[in-house]
């Protein structure tokens, strides 16, 4: 079977020093490119993980330190393997969930901004949990009736995959599937966008899984003590709680995406507080309409005044003149005499005689 491709999808498969996604590192990477007409190209490249690789996990892949001694850092390959990529569509086995956190990890150390915008991801994986519950190795003796050669080889599993992924969509074509709310559907199709809602039903924000989507489309914890609470609502709440995950050991990409988050959340608090600001309170709201009000009489008042300033002279001038002349040079608005605002002396009380008793006291409050 063909995949039906509208661009390329990239399978690729790491191996690590451990599985710490922020903390371990590659040290075989493999890319089987898929290409829309059929084609495919493939890409494998071993990278010195500028640490000891520890034994155990040597053990599994078969990589060991002196294997790794002359290749490149990821650092140095990192723009190469970008290009390669490209805008294709990601697709891997335990993909969301290991692979592309630590590819996205070492792209963000080596300063490659691998943009993750309008991509799809198809993880082989949660296709076969959800429908069989099996390995990879498993999956590919269950699905391909083989057995896979130099197993755990970055190539050969990623190879696997390809072929495993192949064969579910012969397999389960119009096949049904239940959800744990009882829904059915026919999820598994020759269609990216189709094979990305599905295995991707966690709804993951960073692909750690730290934050994930809830079913409004909001980021929430999916962690600790405030886990299945919105990242925002958690801010508005415990702001110090964005520090604390900045400076702990989370993966870079988390950290990235808490960030944005943060920021959308600062940008939210800026406009509120600049659109309170700008509505007045109902005391300066009436206290603005006096205002207004009375600069309205006074230039009524003022407009009054020039309009008599301005009459013509004719007849009435020499009787305005004469009532001029009449009048005091001091006029007093009133006839009633100005109130004298001096402090009047206070009227002293009348002496109080002195008596015998008055003295008998006084001498026993002193002691004289």
């Amino acid at each position: 079977m063909k995949l039906n491709l509208i661009r390329p999808l990239a399978f690729f498969d790491l191996e690590t020093t451990g599985v710490n996604v922020g903390a371990d590192r590659i040290v075989e990477i493999a890319i089987l490119k898929a290409m829309p007409d059929g084609t495919e190209v493939v890409k494998t490249m071993r990278i010195h993980p500028e640490m000891p690789i520890p034994l155990q996990s040597s053990l599994i892949h078969g990589i060991y330190d002196e294997h790794i001694t002359d290749a490149p850092k990821f650092s140095e390959v990192a723009a190469e393997l970008a290009e390669f990529i490209g805008d294709a569509d990601l697709a891997g086995y335990n993909s969301n969930r290991f692979d592309i956190p630590v590819l996205l990890e070492e792209f963000l150390r080596a300063g490659v901004d691998f943009d993750m915008t309008d991509r799809k991801f198809v993880d082989v994986q949660n296709i076969f949990h959800q429908m069989e519950q099996r390995t990879l190795r498993a999956a590919y003796k269950f699905y391909c009736d083989k057995d896979i050669i130099n197993a755990h080889s970055a190539e050969a599993d990623i190879t696997a995959t390809y072929h495993v992924l192949l064969a579910q969509l012969d397999r389960y074509e119009n096949a049904d599937f239940e959800d744990k709310q009882g829904n059915i559907s026919q999820p598994v199709k020759n269609d990216v966008h189709a094979l990305h809602a599905f295995t991707n039903m966690n709804k993951p924000v960073d692909f750690a899984g730290r934050m994930v989507f809830n079913d409004n489309g909001e980021e929430v914890f999916n962690f600790g003590k405030h886990k299945n609470r919105a990242v925002e609502s958690v801010f508005d709440t415990e702001p110090s709680y964005y520090a604390w995950m900045k400076q702990g050991d989370f993966p870079l990409y988390t950290k990235k995406k808490l960030e944005e988050i943060w920021l959308r959340w600062n940008k939210k608090k800026d406009l509120a507080r600049a659109a309170k600001n700008q509505t007045p309170k109902p005391a300066e709201a009436a206290r603005s309409n006096e205002g207004v009000k009375h600069a309205e009489a006074t230039k009524s008042s003022e407009a009054a005044k020039s309009g008599d300033a301005n009459k013509p002279a004719g007849g009435n001038q020499a009787a305005g003149n004469a009532s001029a002349a009449a009048r005091p040079a001091n006029p007093v608005k009133n006839d009633q005499p100005r109130k004298s605002f001096q402090q009047q002396p206070k009227k002293e009380k009348p002496a109080v005689e002195v008596t015998s008793d008055m003295l008998e006291q006084l001498k026993m409050k002193f002691g004289k």
